[in-house]
């Protein structure tokens, strides 16, 4: 669990920093107390969190004198700045300080590697630290009286505050059983597969009478412990239903056409395509 805590969390944070007028990465640039190495340390520390799917660019365009902090960044509604506090830069004369960030989503930790071309271009990169959880410790201690012991287990989290605690918990919970599920079901899946091998032409049906058909196998899949991230749906339908608190995949199967269609961007196309990738990973007969 420890581990899952640790490295199996994603998180957000700036991989990249582009500036036209700077030179190279450890110079200074008059009016700006900070180096450009600070300034880029300064990014690698801003906390951020987001529903993010790879990759999004923000931008800093600030004007001296005064402080730049975490505020100033400019982002896509996706991401949201955790701590608008964070101190970025101290401008001391009247210039303007403008930089292009790449915002990244993923796992563990990312040493940037520095190659010359980049630093050309005016293209610096940033150690990455995609984990939110900054520290776990646990510990087991036992209570109760004569032959009646049990054990009790404590759990330690820190985070960045990207996200609580008990959030942390859950989703590293969630990632372990996601690394059991396949072994739990291994005997399922093989059946399904004989199954999708002689499986014939699919009559047609509406998109309600095709999850209900899907919902009758409850007692062949564990639908609750199916949970979305496995179904390798599109980017943009998988942020749309996470957006929605939609886990798993009786949670998606509870919802009906509709109440998929009042999904902000989410369109008919998408609800076609959703349920083809359910018809290719499940039997609905």
């Amino acid at each position: 669990m420890r581990r899952a805590l640790l490295g199996e969390i994603e998180g957000t944070c700036i991989t990249r920093a582009k500036s036209e007028k700077i030179p190279h990465e450890y110079s200074t640039i008059v009016g700006i107390q900070e180096s450009v190495h600070e300034i880029l340390m300064n990014l690698k520390e801003i906390v951020l969190r987001s529903n993010l799917y790879g990759t999004c660019g923000a931008f800093i365009c600030a004007r001296g004198p005064g402080y730049v902090t975490a505020q100033d960044i400019i982002s896509p509604p996706s991401v949201e700045i955790v701590d608008n506090t964070q101190h970025i830069a101290r401008l001391t004369e009247p210039i303007d300080l403008c930089i292009g960030l790449q915002i990244e989503r993923n796992r563990g930790y990312r040493y940037s590697i520095k190659r010359p071309n980049n630093f050309q271009d005016g293209s610096y990169p940033i150690d990455a630290v995609f984990m939110p959880v900054r520290n776990a410790n646990h510990s087991i201690h036992s209570y109760g009286n004569g032959n009646e012991r049990q054990e009790i287990l404590f759990l330690e989290i820190w985070t960045n505050g990207s996200l609580t605690p008990k959030e942390a918990l859950h989703e590293a919970s969630r990632n372990l059983i996601d690394l059991f599920i396949p072994f739990l079901h291994a005997e399922e899946e093989t059946l399904h597969l004989e199954y999708n091998r002689h499986k014939g032409t699919l009559p047609p049906l509406t998109f309600h009478d095709r999850l209900a058909k899907l919902r009758k196998n409850k007692k062949e899949i564990e639908l609750k412990y199916i949970f979305i991230d496995q179904l390798e749906l599109p980017p943009r339908i998988y942020n749309c239903l996470k957006r929605c608190n939609l886990h798993t995949l009786l949670d998606l199967l509870n919802k009906s056409q509709k109440d998929l269609m009042k999904i902000e961007d989410f369109r008919i196309e998408d609800v076609k395509q959703l349920l083809g990738i359910l018809e290719k990973h499940f039997t609905i007969d």
